[in-house]
C-alpha cells in the first residue's frame, strides 16, 4: 500500500528522535493513505513553521508486518478516545508498546478537550464526540518503533 507524509521539509531518513511527543498515537512517524490529507498537513506545517510543502511517498507491504504489534481503531470509539487522551495528556508519562497504530485523526482542539475532560467539565462521551475530525473521518498510521520504520520503503 502507498502511504503519504506531509511536511514542511524533505524527509531523508526517518528518525523517531525527531518526532514530537504527545500526538494522537504517541511519538511516531505519521502517514496517511490519503494524499490530499498529507498535502493539507504539509500546507498547515508551512503556515505554522515555514519551509516548503513536501509530500513524501512510502510503500508499506502489510504482508511484511508479521511480528509487529499493531493496534487498529476502525472507527471513533471510547477506547480510541482514551488512547488519544493518554498519548496527548502531557501530565502523564504514558507509553504504549505498539509498533504501528492505525485509527482516526482527532480534530485540532485536542488540547482544550483534554483540559476539559481532566477538569471534569465534559464527560468521556462528550470528549469522544468533540474529537471527531470536522472534515469527516480520516485515518492515519503511526509508525512507532524502529522495527516498524524498517518496513517502510521510500519511493
Amino acid at each position: 500500500m502507498l502511504l503519504f507524509h506531509g511536511s514542511n521539509m524533505e524527509i531523508g531518513e526517518v528518525d523517531l528522535a525527531k518526532s514530537r511527543p504527545y500526538k494522537d498515537f504517541g511519538k511516531a512517524f505519521y502517514l496517511s493513505t490519503d494524499k490530499n490529507q498529507a498535502r493539507e498537513m504539509a500546507h498547515f506545517k508551512v503556515l505554522t513553521q515555514g519551509g516548503a510543502e513536501t509530500v513524501a511517498v512510502f510503500e508499506f507491504d502489510e504482508n511484511a508486518a508479521d511480528g509487529l504489534k499493531i493496534k487498529r481503531f476502525e472507527s471513533y470509539c471510547e477506547e480510541w478516545a482514551e488512547f488519544v487522551f493518554n498519548n496527548r495528556d502531557e501530565r502523564q508519562n504514558f507509553r504504549h508498546n505498539f509498533d504501528i497504530v492505525y485509527g482516526p485523526i482527532a480534530n485540532d482542539t485536542v488540547g482544550v478537550q483534554i483540559r476539559d475532560l481532566r477538569e471534569r467539565k465534559i464527560s468521556m462521551e462528550s470528549f469522544l464526540k468533540n474529537l471527531e475530525y470536522r472534515k469527516g473521518i480520516t485515518f492515519q498510521y503511526a509508525f512507532c518503533s524502529p522495527l516498524a520504520i524498517s518496513k517502510l520503503k521510500r519511493l
